[in-house]
């Protein structure tokens, strides 16, 4: 008997069927059969299914001898399913690397539930992937397992069968099928629900659910969406038959299918022309049926709800008419209202640049307003420190103001104080570059403090590289450019390509990044205290996974199953996950051992609380490369990525550290402690020789002195690399022979 039922329905998905079917066959859990229902498609994917079927015995082949649709075909698979739980899944979605293995675990933590609800994300043709809105109602804190009336939010996630695990017992004791028609998953889900005796949650993405730009059948036009009417009779047959259930949940699914009704009402491509009347008629009969007087309605479905109530589709009409123009009205008035506001705020910023600088005043920013940190951030803290007076102010976005330190000023962008602070600042410092319509005073200083020693190619070499440029205007990276004074650089070799792909006439400073100085002044203790902070446990190794952007993949895909790696490694590694920052989505959820920290203000932070950087063409190694620490390379695509951005020299062949091509390849170097061994400390030597030169602590207050205070002789000098003590790890180096998969026998 196997752990899993995968049970996927297919019609006419052929071109999307192949790595529907490969994702579950590839995942690292293997106990499972694959169920592939062909009902009766009329294209190539009975013959995929068979091919699959030919290839493993895990997968099991089902040709109906008619078109019966998606429920029907999902209860054939069901009746040949022999698992401990049922996992449906649509034939053009996909399961994420390592969900199974996650189901799992989760289903082992929870005692077994009847059902288990797991996390989704939307992903669009487009390549953009969004999590589902609701996955905060799957937070695994409290109770587990549960009964719905002890989490009723799980009401509001997408109500569809292919986000749960359904304990098969209990399926088939209860007797649940699916119904023919559209919109099956229905009277699935909510009965269910309700009827489990235990629920729990998984709180990570275990499917992407395909938005396809056509063939949806929901999305299309079809009298078939009045089959939603038939389908709620299903549910409110249910709770007649369980009072129980009935007294408690009647008012809630009531209010649900007017949500529903409405939403298909108001969807402009769902109905046929002619039909509308008659929908909104059937609607009003079904809210008179099924009306639980005296229940509440939200203020904010009230007028939906009065809308299916009346039934008048002359009432819908005029009412949506008027909604429509005051839509327009509205949507002209912000435009006319920016527009202004625009011009007033020009309009300011050109009356300040005619008032004098102010020579006390610094303004700063990084990655283009998310907030406090890199370079400039460390810079600010120095200026403050060193200049007596200096009044700074940082530019973020509202979200990112909580970074900022109280004794620092801050500024929104787009503001009137903004603009004031970049026309009378005397020193403007950014790791990015400023608005483009910054105009650069005679008397203000401008510092790039750039934000990483440079492997992949920049500026002016990506002229070049389409895939990687995107439409890059070089006459204005040029302009930009043009407006620096000064340019820091933590090595010779930053030094080289910057005076290189940015020709301009700005001086270069070869200080070191002070960002980096931290690594330098940082104490055992504050790293027990960032570790505590992060969750790490005591005697745990935390490897931080850190990967670069792709310029050729239009997401950010995973390639490692991180649950998967964990798994082999056991209970003494843990891995902080580190979304690059040009992403807005984590590369995976936390989950035991897994803890995301992309959100995490301090990058540098990061790197002290950890023992080990794993990462691929990242500049960040160059920085961690300071702390000493172990560095793993995981280079599995470097073709790919030298092809689309270029490099300026291949990392494999100077590597920090030791170097893995699979992920097999990392496990092991993880695994055995290779990563900590002789060879990757000889090749970290070497590795830092070369790029660390600068970055000895004092970074920051050599700039100052520099720029801020005019001193060109009596700078601190540099200390050599072998007189430096960077902040220990928690796993110091005198302690690496009790670490986790590092024997006596090391491998080098």
């Amino acid at each position: 008997m196997p752990r899993f039922s995968v049970i996927v329905p297919v019609y006419k998905v052929q071109a999307y069927l192949h790595e529907c079917l490969e994702s579950v066959l590839a995942q690292s859990f293997t106990d499972l059969e694959l169920i592939a229902v062909d009902d009766c498609s009329p294209d190539a994917s009975g013959a995929l299914i068979d091919e699959f079927a030919a290839l493993d015995t895990r997968v099991k082949a089902v040709h109906l001898k008619e078109n019966v649709g998606l429920g029907m075909a999902r209860n054939a698979g069901m009746e040949r399913a022999t698992g401990d739980y049922l996992i449906f899944l649509d034939s053009d979605d996909t399961l994420t690397p390592g969900a199974l293995h996650a189901i799992s675990d989760r289903l082992k933590q929870t005692d077994e539930p009847d059902v288990l609800v797991y996390d989704y994300a939307r992903t669009y043709w487009s390549g953009e992937a969004v999590r589902n809105q609701f996955a905060g109602q799957l937070h695994e804190e409290g109770q587990a397992p549960f009964r719905l009336a002890d989490r009723p939010g799980l009401l509001k996630v997408l109500m569809v069968a292919w986000n749960k695990a359904h304990r098969r017992e209990f399926i088939e004791r209860e007797g649940f099928t699916f119904p023919t028609g559209y919109y099956e998953d229905t009277p699935w889900t909510y009965p269910i629900l309700m009827a489990a005796g235990s629920l729990a949650t998984l709180d990570r993405v275990c499917v992407h659910y395909r938005q396809r730009r056509q063939g949806n059948i929901l999305g299309t036009t079809s009298r078939k969406h009045f089959d939603i009417f038939d389908q709620y009779d299903r549910v409110f047959a249910f709770l007649d038959r369980h009072p129980d259930l009935s007294a408690a949940w009647r008012a809630v699914l009531f209010r649900r299918m007017v949500d529903h009704l409405s939403t298909i009402f108001t969807k402009r491509d769902r109905l046929p022309r002619g039909s509308r009347a008659e929908f909104l008629r059937k609607a009003r009969a079904h809210y008179r049926r099924y009306r639980v007087p005296g229940a509440p309605v939200p203020t904010r479905t009230r007028l939906r709800h009065g809308l299916v109530r009346l039934g008048s589709h002359r009432t819908y009409r005029g009412l949506w008419t008027a909604l429509r123009v005051r839509s327009r009205a509205k949507r002209y008035a912000a435009a006319t209202r920016r527009r202004l506001r625009g011009a007033r705020l020009q309009l300011h910023y050109r009356v300040q640049l005619r008032l004098p600088v102010r020579a006390d005043h610094a303004v700063f920013s990084s990655y283009w307003g998310r907030g406090y940190g890199c370079n400039p951030g460390a810079l600010e803290a120095a200026m403050r420190e060193l200049v007596p007076g200096m009044r700074t102010a940082w530019i973020a976005a509202p979200e990112h103001h909580h970074t900022i330190p109280t004794g620092t000023r801050r500024l929104r962008p787009g503001t009137a104080a903004y603009w004031t602070a970049l026309a009378r600042s005397k020193y403007l410092v950014n790791n990015v570059n400023f608005d483009r319509r910054l105009v650069k005073r005679p008397g203000q200083v401008l510092i790039q403090t750039q934000h990483g020693t440079p492997l992949k190619q920049m500026g002016l070499d990506l002229q070049d590289r389409p895939a990687a440029a995107r439409g890059t205007d070089f006459a204005a990276l040029l302009r930009n450019a043009d407006k620096w004074d000064y340019v820091l650089s933590a090595n010779r070799h930053s030094t080289l390509v910057w005076e290189r792909v940015y020709p301009s006439a700005y001086a270069t400073l070869e200080y070191g990044y002070p960002r980096n100085d931290r690594f330098q002044q940082a104490t055992s203790a504050e790293v027990a205290r960032l570790r505590e902070g992060l969750g790490i446990p005591h005697g745990a190794v935390a490897v931080l996974y850190a990967p670069t952007h792709r310029d050729y993949r239009r997401t950010q895909r995973l390639t490692l199953d991180l649950e998967r790696m964990l798994h082999a490694l056991g209970p003494g590694f843990v891995v902080l996950t580190r979304a690059h920052h040009t992403y807005d989505a984590p590369l995976a959820g936390s989950s035991g051992r897994l803890i995301d920290v992309s959100g995490h203000p301090s990058v540098e932070s990061l790197c002290l609380a950890s023992d080990a950087l794993v990462t691929d063409y990242s500049s960040l190694m160059f920085d961690y490369a300071n702390l000493d620490r172990p560095i793993v390379l995981y280079a599995d695509d470097w073709d790919a990525y030298e092809a689309a951005r270029g490099t300026y020299f291949d990392v494999r062949d100077f590597p920090p550290g030791a170097v893995a091509r699979s992920e097999d390849e990392l496990t092991d170097i993880l695994a055995t402690g290779h990563w900590a061994g002789s060879r990757s400390a000889q090749l970290r030597r070497a590795f830092r020789e070369r790029f660390c030169a600068y970055d000895d602590g004092r970074a920051a207050e050599r700039v100052v002195r520099h720029v801020v205070l005019g001193e060109r002789s009596g700078l601190p000098s540099v200390v050599p690399l072998a007189e430096r003590h960077p902040a220990p790890s928690a796993a110091a180096p005198r302690d690496q022979a009790s670490l986790p998969g590092l024997q006596p026998s090391t491998r080098t």
